[in-house]
C-alpha cells in the first residue's frame, strides 16, 4: 500500500513539472515544443491537470495559426470549466477574442443542460444539489460573454425560472428544528446470513427474445441550439439491475461538443431495469438521437 502511494505522487510531480515546463516553453514562445509535450499529458492526468493542459493546448494551437484544432481544444475547456477566463499574461487580445468566441456559440447550450439538470434535482427533491446548480445557471447568465442571449428567449426564460427555484430549493434545503432524539431502540436478534446469491452478470441485448427490455423512466437528452451542423446519432448506454445508466458510449456522432453533452446526460438516464425469467439483468439499450425532434 504504501508503494503504491509513493507511485502514485511520484507520478502527480512529474505531470505537474512537464505542465510546468509546457508553460514556460509556450511563454518563450517555443509552442510546437510546448504542444508536444502537452499531448504527451493529454488525457492521463488528474481533472484539474487535464483542464490546465487543454488550456495550454488551445494557446499553443492558437499561436501556431491552428485554429480548427484550437477551438475543439477550447471547446473541451469551456465544456470542463464553462466560467473560465485566459489571463491576460497568458493570452493575447487576439486569444482572448477566440476563446470568447466559443464561448458565445456554446454557453447557451451549457447553460440549458446545467439549467435541465438542475431542474431533475429538484424534482427528485435533493434540494441543496438543485440549489447550487441553479446558481451555477445564474452565474453563468451573467457572464458578459452571454450578455446579448441573455435577454432574449430561450435564456431569458431560463433566468427568470432558475431564480425561482433556486429560492424554492434553498428553503427546502434549510435544516429543519433540531428535535430531541428518540430512545435507542434494543439492539435486534442475531440473523443468520443468507447464502450468498450468484448473480450473471452478462449484458443482454435486443437479440435476446427471453429478455423484457427496459422501460424508460427519464431519459431527456440535451437541447441542441442554432449553432451547429449535425446529423443523426446513436447512443449506447449499458443498463444495470437498478435501472441506472452505467455505461454511454456514441456509436453514431453527431459532432464533439453534442457527443460530450449527451454522454453527460446519459448518466443521468434512469429506466426500470430489464428482467429475464422475473430478475433484473444488464442490458444494452440503442437510443436514436432524432435531430428533426430536437
Amino acid at each position: 500500500m504504501l508503494l503504491a502511494i509513493l507511485l502514485i505522487l511520484a507520478q502527480a510531480s512529474s505531470a505537474q513539472d512537464s505542465l510546468t515546463a509546457a508553460r514556460d516553453l509556450y511563454r518563450g514562445a517555443a509552442y510546437d515544443d510546448a504542444l508536444a509535450l502537452l499531448n504527451g499529458l493529454h488525457g492521463s492526468q488528474r481533472p484539474e491537470e487535464n483542464l490546465a493542459i487543454e488550456q495550454y493546448r488551445a494557446l499553443c494551437l492558437l499561436a501556431l495559426g491552428r485554429v480548427d484544432e484550437a477551438e475543439h481544444a477550447i471547446e473541451a475547456v469551456v465544456i470542463t470549466a464553462p466560467s473560465y477566463h485566459p489571463s491576460a499574461e497568458d493570452a493575447s487580445p487576439r486569444v482572448q477574442t477566440v476563446f470568447g468566441d466559443v464561448r458565445r456559440r456554446i454557453l447557451p447550450i451549457i447553460i440549458q443542460q446545467k439549467y435541465a439538470d438542475a431542474k431533475a434535482s429538484f424534482d427528485r427533491k435533493e434540494s441543496a444539489t438543485a440549489a447550487n446548480g441553479f446558481k451555477q445557471v445564474l452565474d453563468l447568465l451573467a457572464d458578459p460573454d452571454v450578455a446579448p442571449a441573455a435577454n432574449q428567449p430561450p435564456l431569458s426564460n431560463v433566468g427568470a425560472l432558475a431564480a425561482d427555484f433556486r429560492r424554492l430549493s434553498e428553503a427546502a434545503a434549510a435544516p429543519p428544528p433540531p428535535v430531541a432524539p428518540p430512545p435507542s431502540p434494543p439492539p435486534p436478534a442475531p440473523v443468520a446470513p443468507l447464502p450468498p446469491r450468484v448473480i450473471e452478470r452478462r449484458i443482454y441485448g435486443p437479440e435476446d427474445a427471453m429478455v423484457v427490455p427496459p422501460a424508460t423512466i427519464r431519459q431527456a437528452l440535451p437541447p441542441l441550439g442554432d449553432v451547429f451542423a449535425v446529423r443523426q446519432g446513436i447512443v449506447e448506454v449499458v443498463v444495470d439491475e437498478s435501472g441506472a445508466v452505467e455505461t454511454a458510449t456514441m456509436r453514431s456522432p453527431v459532432n464533439p461538443v453534442y457527443d460530450r453533452l449527451v454522454l453527460a446526460a446519459a448518466r443521468s438516464w434512469r429506466y426500470k431495469a430489464a428482467t429475464l425469467d422475473g430478475k433484473p439483468v444488464r442490458f444494452r439499450k440503442m437510443v436514436q438521437i432524432d435531430l428533426k425532434s430536437r
